[in-house]
C-alpha cells in the first residue's frame, strides 16, 4: 500500500487528532461524514489490540444502527453503505475501490451492461442500499452470481447485516495490506 494509504501504529489512533482519526476511517472504510460522526469518538475513547478489533467495534455500531427501529438510523446506515462505489461504476473516486475492483472493469460491453442493470435492479429491490461485496480477486460472473442471488433472497435484513459484513471484511483486508503488522488475522 502507498504512503498515502499507510496506517499508523494502532496504539497511537486514541492521541491523533480528530482529522487524523477521519482519515483512519477513510482509509479503512470509505470516505463518509455519517462514518466520522458514529466511530470518530470510538477512535479516541477506547484502546485497540489491531485494526481488526477496531473494524470489528465499528461492525457492531452499524449492526446496531441495523438493528434499530428509528427511521433515522436506518437513513444513517444507509447513507454509510452507499458510500462504496457500485460495482464497475466508471468513475470511482476512491483509488483503494479503483484498484480492488479492476479485474470488474474488464470484458466485453454486454457484461459491463450486464453489471449496470444488476446493479439498478438490486437498488430498485433493496432502495436505499448499494450493493457492497468483498471481491477479493473473484470474477465478474461470481460477483454478478451473487449479486442476483442476493437479490433474489429479496431479504432486507440479511442485506443489511451482508453488506456490514462487506465493509468489514474489505476494511480488513486494507488494514493487513497497509503493512503495519499489527492487523490480526
Amino acid at each position: 500500500m502507498d504512503a498515502a494509504h499507510k496506517l499508523p501504529v494502532i496504539t497511537t489512533v486514541p492521541y491523533l487528532s480528530t482529522d487524523g482519526r477521519a482519515a483512519i476511517l477513510d482509509r479503512l472504510f470509505e470516505p463518509c461524514i455519517p462514518l466520522h460522526t458514529l466511530s470518530i469518538n470510538l477512535l479516541q475513547e477506547k484502546k485497540f489490540a489491531s485494526y481488526n478489533e477496531l473494524i470489528d467495534s465499528i461492525g457492531l455500531q452499524l449492526t446496531a444502527l441495523a438493528s434499530s427501529s428509528s427511521t433515522s438510523d436506518s437513513t444513517w446506515l444507509q447513507s454509510i453503505l452507499a458510500a462504496h462505489p457500485r460495482l464497475g461504476q466508471s468513475k470511482v473516486e476512491s483509488s483503494q475501490s479503483q484498484s480492488e475492483q479492476a479485474q470488474l472493469n474488464t470484458g466485453d460491453d454486454s457484461s459491463a451492461q450486464s453489471l449496470i442493470e444488476l446493479n439498478q435492479l438490486y437498488e430498485n429491490t433493496f432502495p436505499g442500499l448499494r450493493y457492497v461485496v468483498f471481491v477479493n480477486g473473484r470474477s465478474k460472473a461470481v460477483i454478478m452470481d451473487d449479486m442476483r442471488t442476493r437479490i433474489d433472497r429479496r431479504d432486507w435484513t440479511a442485506e443489511q447485516h451482508a453488506a456490514i459484513q462487506a465493509m468489514c471484511d474489505i476494511a480488513k483486508d486494507r488494514a493487513q495490506k497497509s503493512g503495519v503488522g499489527d492487523a490480526s488475522p
